[in-house]
């Protein structure tokens, strides 16, 4: 299953960054926002890399170009707990990471933390943020009280023949690889190869990444 990771000052540079005016600050929804394919000599540090400059061994190939493709269709969405459309059912297989309401609501979020069939009748909901309840086989985490999402379209390169992709990096495009700041990497389980085709990446569920309202 393929993961996605925040870099560490992801959500920083988000909001404008550790200082007034800086530099990697990112308007996800405005800015150039792209994304590259790098093979697995790609050593993704989610602490001390923060800028394109900090990533190596781009694949290339046929109707691949250097740097990568621009997002399309980004939107970021907030929605409360008792909003959110994925409700808890009986005797249901949920897989690590769903996120469920309880079908009446009651103001939190729960994520999937352990994967399973949920029982036959309803938990007890927990309402302390991190607590856990079992649920049949299923274990939920209370994760807060609302969810924001950013998404975009699932970015994909057609007529394409490619060797070795493993991980897709996510960054916004200043045109200048030292100013241009990572957002997130996901770990497409490769390395993977495509010959006169197309390569999609599967956004998960939840977007491209997203955070929780305690």
């Amino acid at each position: 299953m393929a993961t996605t990771n925040c870099y560490g000052k992801c959500f920083a540079n988000l909001l404008g960054g550790e200082t007034a005016g800086d530099t990697f600050a990112v308007d996800f929804l405005s800015d150039n926002i792209k994304v590259m394919l790098c093979t697995s000599s790609y050593t993704p540090n989610l602490d001390t890399h923060e800028t394109k400059a900090d990533v190596t061994n781009e694949v290339t190939g046929t109707n691949y170009t250097a740097g990568g493709n621009l997002l399309a269709s980004k939107t970021i969405t907030y929605t409360a707990a008792d909003s959110w459309a994925t409700a808890r059912a009986n005797s249901t297989a949920y897989a690590l990471g769903d996120v469920v309401r309880p079908a009446t609501g009651n103001g939190h979020l729960y994520m999937c933390v352990v994967a399973g069939t949920s029982g036959g009748s309803i938990p007890t909901w927990p309402t302390v943020s991190r607590q856990t309840v079992a649920d049949g086989a299923v274990t939920w985490a209370e994760i807060g009280r609302g969810i924001t999402v950013l998404d975009c379209a699932d970015p994909s390169w057609t007529t394409a023949t490619i060797t070795g992709i493993k991980y897709a990096v996510y960054y916004k495009d200043t045109g200048t690889a030292g100013t241009s700041p990572l957002l997130a990497v996901q770990d497409l389980d490769g390395p993977t190869n495509v010959t006169a085709g197309t390569f999609t990446i599967q956004l998960p569920t939840l977007g491209l990444f997203h955070f929780h309202t305690p």
